[in-house]
Protein backbone atom coordinates (compact mmCIF):
# COMPACT_ATOMS: atom_id res chain seq x y z
CA UNK A 1 0.00 0.00 0.00
CA UNK A 2 1.43 3.76 -0.99
CA UNK A 3 1.61 6.24 0.95
CA UNK A 4 -1.63 8.34 -0.62
CA UNK A 5 -3.37 4.76 -1.01
CA UNK A 6 -3.28 5.28 3.07
CA UNK A 7 -4.25 9.21 3.32
CA UNK A 8 -6.96 8.36 0.98
CA UNK A 9 -8.55 5.88 3.63
CA UNK A 10 -7.98 8.10 6.74
CA UNK A 11 -9.95 10.99 4.68
CA UNK A 12 -12.55 8.59 3.82
CA UNK A 13 -13.08 7.31 6.92
CA UNK A 14 -12.69 9.90 9.11
CA UNK A 15 -9.94 7.85 11.23
CA UNK A 16 -6.47 7.28 11.93
CA UNK A 17 -6.66 4.62 14.04
CA UNK A 18 -4.58 1.72 14.52
CA UNK A 19 -5.87 -1.38 16.90
CA UNK A 20 -2.87 -3.68 17.94
CA UNK A 21 -4.10 -7.20 17.68
CA UNK A 22 -2.03 -8.33 21.07
CA UNK A 23 -3.58 -11.53 21.79
CA UNK A 24 -3.09 -13.57 25.05
CA UNK A 25 -4.87 -16.72 25.54
CA UNK A 26 -5.14 -15.76 29.14
CA UNK A 27 -7.12 -12.83 28.61
CA UNK A 28 -9.14 -13.66 25.82
CA UNK A 29 -13.13 -14.51 26.74
CA UNK A 30 -13.01 -18.56 27.54
CA UNK A 31 -15.75 -19.77 25.04
CA UNK A 32 -13.43 -18.99 22.73
CA UNK A 33 -10.66 -21.54 23.89
CA UNK A 34 -13.27 -24.39 22.45
CA UNK A 35 -11.79 -23.25 19.10
CA UNK A 36 -9.43 -25.59 16.90
CA UNK A 37 -7.54 -21.46 16.49
CA UNK A 38 -8.59 -19.80 19.82
CA UNK A 39 -6.11 -16.71 18.36
CA UNK A 40 -7.31 -16.62 14.84
CA UNK A 41 -11.08 -16.65 16.15
CA UNK A 42 -10.40 -13.90 18.53
CA UNK A 43 -8.96 -12.16 15.46
CA UNK A 44 -11.45 -12.33 13.36
CA UNK A 45 -14.53 -11.31 15.27
CA UNK A 46 -12.58 -7.53 16.50
CA UNK A 47 -11.71 -7.43 12.90
CA UNK A 48 -15.46 -7.78 11.36
CA UNK A 49 -17.03 -5.98 14.43
CA UNK A 50 -13.94 -2.74 13.81
CA UNK A 51 -12.95 -2.38 10.67
CA UNK A 52 -15.00 0.44 9.53
CA UNK A 53 -13.65 2.36 12.36
CA UNK A 54 -9.65 1.93 11.86
CA UNK A 55 -7.24 1.77 9.21
CA UNK A 56 -4.62 -0.27 10.42
CA UNK A 57 -3.94 -3.65 12.58
CA UNK A 58 -0.91 -4.14 14.20
CA UNK A 59 0.05 -7.48 15.44
CA UNK A 60 2.55 -7.77 17.64
CA UNK A 61 4.67 -10.96 16.54
CA UNK A 62 5.46 -11.43 20.22
CA UNK A 63 2.01 -12.88 21.18
CA UNK A 64 2.14 -15.29 18.32
CA UNK A 65 5.60 -16.19 18.67
CA UNK A 66 5.28 -17.11 22.27
CA UNK A 67 2.71 -20.27 20.76
CA UNK A 68 5.33 -21.64 18.58
CA UNK A 69 4.02 -22.98 14.98
CA UNK A 70 0.54 -22.86 16.23
CA UNK A 71 1.04 -19.00 16.62
CA UNK A 72 2.66 -18.52 13.53
CA UNK A 73 -0.20 -20.00 11.85
CA UNK A 74 -2.56 -17.94 13.64
CA UNK A 75 -0.87 -14.79 12.81
CA UNK A 76 -0.72 -16.31 8.84
CA UNK A 77 -4.18 -16.83 9.07
CA UNK A 78 -5.06 -13.52 10.55
CA UNK A 79 -3.05 -11.84 8.03
CA UNK A 80 -3.96 -13.57 5.14
CA UNK A 81 -8.23 -12.53 6.29
CA UNK A 82 -7.12 -9.25 6.47
CA UNK A 83 -5.62 -8.82 3.00
CA UNK A 84 -8.69 -10.99 1.43
CA UNK A 85 -11.48 -9.45 2.86
CA UNK A 86 -10.25 -5.70 4.04
CA UNK A 87 -7.76 -5.29 1.26
CA UNK A 88 -7.95 -1.44 2.15
CA UNK A 89 -6.64 -2.16 5.53
CA UNK A 90 -3.24 -1.26 6.39
CA UNK A 91 -1.20 -3.85 8.25
CA UNK A 92 1.91 -3.66 10.21
CA UNK A 93 4.04 -6.59 11.59
CA UNK A 94 5.17 -5.09 14.77
CA UNK A 95 8.66 -7.35 15.30
CA UNK A 96 10.71 -4.50 15.99
CA UNK A 97 13.52 -6.34 14.09
CA UNK A 98 17.26 -5.47 13.12
CA UNK A 99 20.12 -6.87 12.04
CA UNK A 100 22.46 -6.10 9.19
CA UNK A 101 22.76 -7.09 5.35
CA UNK A 102 21.27 -10.28 4.59
CA UNK A 103 20.08 -11.30 7.58
CA UNK A 104 17.48 -7.80 7.71
CA UNK A 105 16.56 -9.00 3.88
CA UNK A 106 15.49 -12.40 4.99
CA UNK A 107 13.44 -10.56 8.04
CA UNK A 108 11.98 -8.31 5.29
CA UNK A 109 11.04 -10.83 2.61
CA UNK A 110 9.19 -13.15 5.98
CA UNK A 111 7.11 -10.05 6.61
CA UNK A 112 6.53 -8.75 3.51
CA UNK A 113 6.83 -11.35 0.93
CA UNK A 114 5.75 -14.48 2.89
CA UNK A 115 3.50 -12.90 4.90
CA UNK A 116 2.08 -10.15 2.64
CA UNK A 117 2.38 -7.03 5.59
CA UNK A 118 2.32 -3.17 4.60
CA UNK A 119 5.19 -2.43 6.90
CA UNK A 120 7.08 -4.09 9.62
CA UNK A 121 9.19 -2.06 12.91
CA UNK A 122 12.58 -1.89 13.31
CA UNK A 123 15.15 -0.98 15.68
CA UNK A 124 17.87 1.10 14.31
CA UNK A 125 20.44 0.70 16.42
CA UNK A 126 22.76 -1.07 14.38
CA UNK A 127 22.72 1.64 11.72
CA UNK A 128 21.93 2.69 7.60
CA UNK A 129 22.92 -1.42 6.78
CA UNK A 130 20.37 -2.88 9.37
CA UNK A 131 17.28 -0.84 7.82
CA UNK A 132 17.99 -0.08 4.03
CA UNK A 133 17.38 -4.00 3.12
CA UNK A 134 14.17 -3.11 4.13
CA UNK A 135 13.34 -0.33 2.76
CA UNK A 136 14.27 -1.63 -0.62
CA UNK A 137 10.51 -3.49 -1.24
CA UNK A 138 8.40 -1.12 -3.09
CA UNK A 139 5.17 0.44 -1.67
CA UNK A 140 6.23 -1.22 1.60
CA UNK A 141 6.95 0.57 4.65
CA UNK A 142 9.73 0.56 7.15
CA UNK A 143 8.71 1.70 10.81
CA UNK A 144 12.13 2.62 12.51
CA UNK A 145 11.69 3.15 16.56
CA UNK A 146 12.57 6.74 17.29
CA UNK A 147 11.47 7.71 20.72
CA UNK A 148 9.38 5.28 22.60
CA UNK A 149 6.89 5.53 25.45
CA UNK A 150 9.01 2.80 28.23
CA UNK A 151 10.51 4.00 31.32
CA UNK A 152 13.72 3.21 29.57
CA UNK A 153 13.55 5.34 26.80
CA UNK A 154 15.11 7.77 28.61
CA UNK A 155 17.95 5.42 29.11
CA UNK A 156 19.78 6.06 25.43
CA UNK A 157 17.41 7.64 23.26
CA UNK A 158 17.26 11.56 25.03
CA UNK A 159 20.81 11.43 25.93
CA UNK A 160 22.83 14.03 24.28
CA UNK A 161 25.19 13.49 21.56
CA UNK A 162 27.18 15.85 20.28
CA UNK A 163 24.69 18.43 22.03
CA UNK A 164 21.97 17.24 20.74
CA UNK A 165 19.51 13.86 21.95
CA UNK A 166 20.23 11.00 20.10
CA UNK A 167 16.78 10.30 19.17
CA UNK A 168 16.80 13.67 17.21
CA UNK A 169 20.43 12.19 15.58
CA UNK A 170 18.51 8.92 14.48
CA UNK A 171 15.69 11.02 12.94
CA UNK A 172 18.23 13.60 10.59
CA UNK A 173 20.42 10.44 9.94
CA UNK A 174 18.13 8.43 8.78
CA UNK A 175 16.42 10.76 6.04
CA UNK A 176 19.53 10.29 4.19
CA UNK A 177 19.38 6.99 3.81
CA UNK A 178 17.99 5.27 0.25
CA UNK A 179 14.83 5.28 0.16
CA UNK A 180 13.69 6.79 3.14
CA UNK A 181 10.31 8.46 1.37
CA UNK A 182 9.50 5.08 2.99
CA UNK A 183 10.33 5.11 6.19
CA UNK A 184 7.83 5.97 9.18
CA UNK A 185 8.65 6.62 12.80
CA UNK A 186 7.74 4.96 16.05
CA UNK A 187 6.67 7.84 18.89
CA UNK A 188 5.26 7.28 22.12
CA UNK A 189 2.07 9.22 22.86
CA UNK A 190 3.30 9.32 26.54
CA UNK A 191 5.66 11.76 24.55
CA UNK A 192 3.52 14.24 23.59
CA UNK A 193 5.91 17.26 24.34
CA UNK A 194 8.26 15.94 21.78
CA UNK A 195 6.11 15.79 19.11
CA UNK A 196 6.95 19.94 18.07
CA UNK A 197 10.51 19.03 18.01
CA UNK A 198 10.11 15.87 16.00
CA UNK A 199 7.93 17.58 13.77
CA UNK A 200 10.63 19.96 12.95
CA UNK A 201 13.39 17.10 11.49
CA UNK A 202 10.03 15.04 9.71
CA UNK A 203 7.31 17.69 9.33
CA UNK A 204 5.81 15.02 6.57
CA UNK A 205 6.65 11.20 7.74
CA UNK A 206 4.08 9.18 9.02
CA UNK A 207 4.16 8.32 13.37
CA UNK A 208 2.78 5.40 14.83
CA UNK A 209 2.07 6.12 18.10
CA UNK A 210 1.69 3.78 20.59
CA UNK A 211 0.27 4.31 24.27
CA UNK A 212 -3.09 5.88 24.09
CA UNK A 213 -5.52 4.73 26.36
CA UNK A 214 -4.16 2.01 28.75
CA UNK A 215 -0.70 3.27 29.31
CA UNK A 216 -1.91 6.98 29.90
CA UNK A 217 -1.20 8.78 26.36
CA UNK A 218 -3.65 11.86 25.28
CA UNK A 219 -4.98 11.88 21.76
CA UNK A 220 -5.61 15.36 21.91
CA UNK A 221 -2.00 16.67 22.77
CA UNK A 222 -0.68 14.29 20.41
CA UNK A 223 -2.55 15.52 17.79
CA UNK A 224 -2.01 19.08 18.60
CA UNK A 225 1.82 19.08 17.79
CA UNK A 226 1.81 15.77 15.73
CA UNK A 227 -0.53 16.23 12.61
CA UNK A 228 0.91 17.45 9.72
CA UNK A 229 -0.26 18.47 6.53
CA UNK A 230 -1.13 14.92 5.23
CA UNK A 231 -2.37 13.73 8.67
CA UNK A 232 0.29 11.88 9.33
CA UNK A 233 -0.03 10.09 12.31
CA UNK A 234 -1.51 6.10 13.29
CA UNK A 235 -2.60 5.84 16.60
CA UNK A 236 -2.20 2.42 17.79
CA UNK A 237 -5.02 0.87 20.67
CA UNK A 238 -4.55 -2.47 21.65
CA UNK A 239 -5.65 -3.59 25.27
CA UNK A 240 -8.62 -0.97 25.73
CA UNK A 241 -9.96 -1.63 22.52
CA UNK A 242 -9.61 -5.77 22.56
CA UNK A 243 -10.39 -6.46 26.04
CA UNK A 244 -13.03 -4.38 26.40
CA UNK A 245 -14.91 -7.05 27.40
CA UNK A 246 -14.19 -11.00 28.55
CA UNK A 247 -17.78 -12.37 27.42
CA UNK A 248 -19.42 -13.20 24.43
CA UNK A 249 -19.87 -9.16 23.73
CA UNK A 250 -16.38 -8.71 23.91
CA UNK A 251 -16.31 -7.96 19.64
CA UNK A 252 -19.15 -5.29 20.09
CA UNK A 253 -17.65 -3.65 23.06
CA UNK A 254 -14.26 -3.56 21.25
CA UNK A 255 -16.38 -1.81 18.46
CA UNK A 256 -17.97 0.45 20.65
CA UNK A 257 -14.51 1.30 22.21
CA UNK A 258 -13.13 1.94 18.47
CA UNK A 259 -16.30 4.14 18.03
CA UNK A 260 -14.92 6.08 20.68
CA UNK A 261 -11.89 6.99 19.52
CA UNK A 262 -12.32 7.36 15.87
CA UNK A 263 -15.40 9.98 16.68
CA UNK A 264 -12.80 12.26 18.56
CA UNK A 265 -9.99 11.44 15.67
CA UNK A 266 -13.17 12.47 13.49
CA UNK A 267 -13.80 15.38 14.91
CA UNK A 268 -10.08 16.68 15.15
CA UNK A 269 -10.08 16.17 11.32
CA UNK A 270 -12.97 18.22 11.06
CA UNK A 271 -12.70 21.02 13.48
Amino acid sequence: MTTQELIAQIKKKNSFLCIGLDVDLNKIPSHLLKEEDPIFAFNKAIIDATHHLCVAYKPNTAFYEAYGIKGWQSLEKTIQYLNSNYPEIYTIADAKRGDIGNTSTMYAKAFFEDLAFDSVTVAPYMGKDSVEPFLAFKNKHTIMLALTSNEGAFDFQTKEVNGRELYKEVLETSKGWENSENLMYVVGATKAEYFKEIRKIVPNSFLLVPGVGAQGGNLQDVCKYGLSENIGLLINSSRGIIYASKNEDFATKAATKAAELQQEMSAILNQ
